[in-house]
């Protein structure tokens, strides 16, 4: 609250601005001052505190301190420890119990702090953007992407194995295969090293955060080539524009198939002519 000097001094400054010509409430929006304040403080009246109500209501069916400390103990219980308040409230009415609606039982676990994750599975991680790379010549930066090529067979797919130059935009190298692993990854990426004739730790190579990419097998790869990877945040496509963008390209060309590939050797001629075409 304003000190009663601090008073004085507001209410003088306006006078003196009014004196001088200005307009009150002009004066008092300079000073951050209610117009209203400044009658009720011109008028001599003071005021120590608040005065609103300082009573605080509280109802007659609040909970106990001792509820809220039951209610906490039963959501933790191993029964509903991973459940949200939505589940626990109708699995225990179905037991005849009610100890609180499901508002109440959301409020008590967010003031406890304990309502930001109750499911089973691993706590979400913060994700930040990739660092922003930048290519200013060929064999610096890779990009590479899997897509799924459809099979005659429904429910099966062939799998497009693809590293693009950055810099150059050139298509590195390519496979098509029956399976999605990271070893078949890390045998295309161990040829396109030797038949570029990179050096360790010339080339990164950005991908997605799936398992191919991102295993163990492609990891130790990288590592032993000395490869430097890079990944994208998980569900962002945008963070790897540059295969998402080639393999749109593929699949939005006249000349892609409207049926399924008959055989892994109709895939692989078939991308072999696009990646011809797009050189």
């Amino acid at each position: 609250m304003t000190s009663l000097p601090q008073r004085q001094q507001l209410v003088d400054s306006v006078a003196e601005a009014t004196a001088a010509g200005a307009r009150q409430d002009q004066a008092c929006a300079v000073l951050g001052l209610s117009p209203r304040t400044l009658q009720r403080w011109q008028a001599g009246e003071t005021l120590t505190e608040d005065r609103r109500p300082q009573r605080h209501y509280t109802p007659s069916h609040a909970l106990s301190d001792a509820e809220r400390s039951h209610l906490l103990v039963v959501a933790n219980s191993a029964e509903f420890a991973d459940l949200p308040p939505s589940q626990i409230v109708p699995r225990l009415a179905d037991q005849g119990i009610y100890l609180a609606s499901e508002s109440t039982f959301y409020r008590i676990l967010k003031a406890a702090r304990q309502l930001k994750h109750r499911r089973s599975e691993r706590p979400s991680q913060p994700r930040t953007q990739p660092k922003a790379l930048t290519a200013t010549a060929p064999n610096q930066l890779y990009s590479g992407d899997i897509t799924y090529l459809p099979a005659a067979v429904k429910g099966r797919f062939y799998y497009l194995y693809l590293f693009l130059d950055i810099f150059s935009r050139q298509v590195v190298g390519w496979q098509v295969f029956e399976a999605e692993s990271g070893q078949l990854a890390s045998e295309l990426l161990r040829d396109i090293y030797q038949r570029e004739d990179l050096r360790p730790q010339q080339v990164v190579l950005h991908s997605d955060n799936g398992g191919p990419m991102k295993g163990a097998t492609m990891l130790a790869t990288l590592q032993r080539l000395g490869i430097m990877p890079s990944f994208s945040r998980p569900a962002v496509s945008n963070d790897n524009p540059y295969s998402e963008s080639l393999f749109k390209t593929l699949k939005y060309r006249p000349p892609y198939p409207l049926q399924p590939f008959a055989d892994l050797t109709s895939a692989r001629h078939w991308v072999a002519d696009l990646v011809q075409w797009y050189l």
